[in-house]
């Protein structure tokens, strides 16, 4: 990514049109990767309906509103959600109301049991079923009574058969890859708080710096907006895309037309999409004292630390935390926000995928149904014949060479 951006520095203000044809089909071929991973992310993080209910309302609240501050209060949201859902803190405000649908349910359902256990009576005798007499049917719901009560012994030996299938399974699912006796005791439950105190204690430093200082120099901006991002992020991947572009873009140290170019080539390179960072540093440093080799480092330790320090922190408080149940529950709904945001970013990219001469900060996909098709293809191609995402992303750029053949040449 650092010679990428070397080479990108070196480029004049406009492109020939070619170029710009095989950009906006990267770019189309890009869209549809990252909306392919945001459904094999929403695949995962949806366990219920409200983290169903989590990733519509983030992916549609990142949309509306793009403030810097909005998205980790948007997935502290969700954390909070999921806990006040799963310890059913509001339950009692519709609990009548609930009660009352289950025994609606219970109702259709015992009706729907009884008449297909009549239906079956009824062809192996050969009576159909509606000459059954009323006492045959009065027969019958006697036997759900006396399956209710616990008299009906196939009832009760098919209840004892699930109760013992799941069981096993349970034991199977909770069986630990750690055995119980082996304690990983790298880093205590001291260490990590104090670690985890650090760590805030750096982030608050360098917010008030941020936020203090009116021209900082470009490298204490650049290390504070990527520690920020690198902060707030939970969930990887596409979620970075829109915050590196509030954070770099929006500043106006990298040109938009530049970023979609190496957001384009990067997502056809191997490792994570956090070392777009090593990029826009190089080139947000471009202009200024500091050599493009500093700014590609600032902007490696700033998108990649806060990371590490949180993870060798929480190391040392896992043991302690792991069997507390609100953890896991906030983190549900933490998860489900990110994924979200996740369909936020194939918005707000989709915005801008299409660049030309005219339009050097992108413009719509939707301007033309070739870069729709592209976006389809490269989503069709990954979820249902296996493609992998450089293959796509090579023949999203072919595509759009082959669009400027036919159209414009």
């Amino acid at each position: 990514m650092y010679g990428l951006s070397l080479g990108v520095s070196r480029i004049g203000d406009s492109l020939p049109p070619p170029v710009y044809a095989l950009l906006s089909g990267l770019n189309a071929a890009t869209v549809g990767i990252i909306a392919l991973a945001a459904v094999q992310l929403a695949e995962k993080a949806i366990t219920d309906k409200v983290t169903r209910l989590l990733v519509a309302f983030s992916g549609i609240a990142g949309m509306l509103y793009t403030a810097l501050w909005f998205f980790p209060v948007l997935m502290l949201f969700s954390g909070l959600v999921t806990v006040v859902w799963d310890f059913k803190w509001l339950h009692r405000f519709f609990r009548p109301l609930g009660r009352r649908r289950r025994e609606e349910a219970t109702e259709a359902e015992e009706e729907g049991v009884e008449e297909s256990r009549v239906r079956a009576e009824s062809l192996r005798d050969g009576t159909p079923f509606f000459a059954r007499t009323s006492e045959d049917r009065g027969a019958v719901s006697l036997r759900r009574v006396a399956a209710a009560e616990g008299n009906d012994t196939t009832s009760t030996v098919v209840a004892d058969e699930t109760t013992d299938e799941f069981n096993e399974t349970s034991s199977r699912t909770s069986a630990r890859i750690v055995p119980q006796n082996v304690q990983l005791k790298l880093i205590t439950w001291k260490v990590g708080i104090c670690i985890i105190t650090a760590f805030l204690a750096s982030f608050a430093t360098i917010m008030i710096i941020r936020g203090v200082l009116k021209s900082p120099p470009r490298g204490a901006s650049l290390f504070g907006n990527l520690y920020l991002a690198g902060t707030i992020i939970f969930g990887g991947g596409p979620v970075v895309i829109p915050l590196l572009r509030e954070y770099i873009v929006a500043e106006g140290w990298v040109s938009p037309r530049d970023f979609l170019l190496g957001l384009a080539l990067i997502q056809s390179f191997p490792g994570p999409n956090f070392n777009f960072a090593v990029y826009l540093g190089s080139l947000a440093t471009a202009g200024t004292s500091l050599p493009s080799a500093v700014g590609a480092l600032i902007g490696f330790l700033g998108i990649f630390t806060p990371g590490i320090i949180i993870v060798i922190g929480v190391m040392g408080l896992w043991n302690v935390l792991r069997s507390r149940r609100w953890l896991l529950c906030f983190l549900r709904g933490v998860n489900a926000g990110a994924v979200g945001l996740v369909f936020t970013a194939v918005y707000k990219l989709w915005q801008i995928g299409f660049v030309d001469a005219d339009h050097q900060s992108g413009s719509p996909l939707g301007r033309d149904p070739w870069w729709v098709s592209i976006t389809a293809i490269s989503f069709v191609a990954g979820r249902w014949f296996g493609l992998s995402a450089p293959f796509a992303i090579l023949l999203g750029g072919s595509l759009g060479t082959a669009w400027y053949g036919v159209v414009k040449a």
